[in-house]
């Protein structure tokens, strides 16, 4: 099962060649932080497998586009069908440069209290396309010819998107995911600015009253597969400093929503980039 990791916990091209970086009114700031999501089954869409669900989401993201990003990552979730209930607990730590050159990554999942699997690696950017370093599952590395950005990369790409106005937005995405061989092609749909005030308390705050924030919707392709529906879709509003609420988890056979029940805003850096 795949986790959110925001992101959310991760757009294309434009982004990457820094067309939009030129204009410092248009810099994307990720602002640290910390939150945590509830999360239940979408009774919204029946699922004939999974009969309840539960769990929750705990999310420490910290640094800047000087020093780098730092996430750590963990979605712990409970599903119960007719064999009874299986628990499925993910943990991902993982740093990104700022300027998204190279992408540190390590996840260890483990589900109904079977040993956990692992994956750790080291992605960086070459001239043409990227290189995987694996340590874990075992020490092998392999390179992608095409161009794909990193989870904060993303995010600060979608960002640029919808305060450009774009509606849709392509992109190729590695965030180490599964083996840490998948790549993954991402639509993201961009809906219209958000004016009413957020459902979640935690962010019924001053500091996010006057933040711009859209619906979002991104579904992954992963590339090879030759699947034309997604394999799974995430959901949530984005607001402009990159905090998610409202986060919805579509897995195909069933879903899953995430309410955000804590967020800390940590010191943010002086950091001019």
């Amino acid at each position: 099962m795949k986790t959110y990791r925001g992101g959310i916990a991760g757009l294309a091209v434009m982004a990457a060649t820094g067309a939009w970086a030129q204009n410092p009114a248009d810099r994307v700031v990720l602002v640290p932080h910390r939150a945590v999501y509830d999360l239940a089954l979408d009774d919204g869409k029946p699922s004939r497998d999974i009969t309840t669900a539960r769990g929750r989401i705990a999310f420490d993201f910290s640094g800047d586009a000087c020093d780098g990003y730092a996430l750590s990552f963990r979605q712990v979730t409970e599903l119960t069908s007719e064999g009874g209930p299986r628990v499925i607990d993910a943990r991902t730590t993982s740093y990104e440069e700022g300027d998204a050159k190279s992408y540190r990554f390590k996840t260890e999942s483990s589900a109904a209290g079977a040993p956990a699997d692992i994956v750790d690696g080291t992605a960086k950017k070459g001239d043409a396309g990227y290189e995987v370093s694996l340590r874990a599952p075992k020490a092998e590395m392999h390179r992608e010819a095409s161009a794909a950005m990193f989870p904060n990369e993303q995010m600060k790409a979608v960002i640029k998107a919808a305060r450009a106005g774009q509606n849709t937005f392509n992109v190729r995405l590695y965030d180490g995911a599964n083996s840490g061989k998948d790549v993954y092609d991402t639509l993201s749909v961009i809906g219209r600015k958000i004016a009413t005030p957020a459902a979640e308390a935690p962010l019924r705050k001053p500091e996010f009253e006057k933040l711009a924030r859209w619906p979002v919707t991104i579904s992954y392709f992963k590339v090879g597969s030759g699947e034309s529906t997604p394999a799974y879709t995430v959901s949530f509003e984005l607001y402009e400093n990159g905090v998610t609420g409202a986060i919805r988890l579509d897995y195909g056979s069933f879903a899953l929503r995430g309410t955000l029940t804590r967020l800390d805003l940590l010191p943010a850096s002086e950091c001019a980039k």
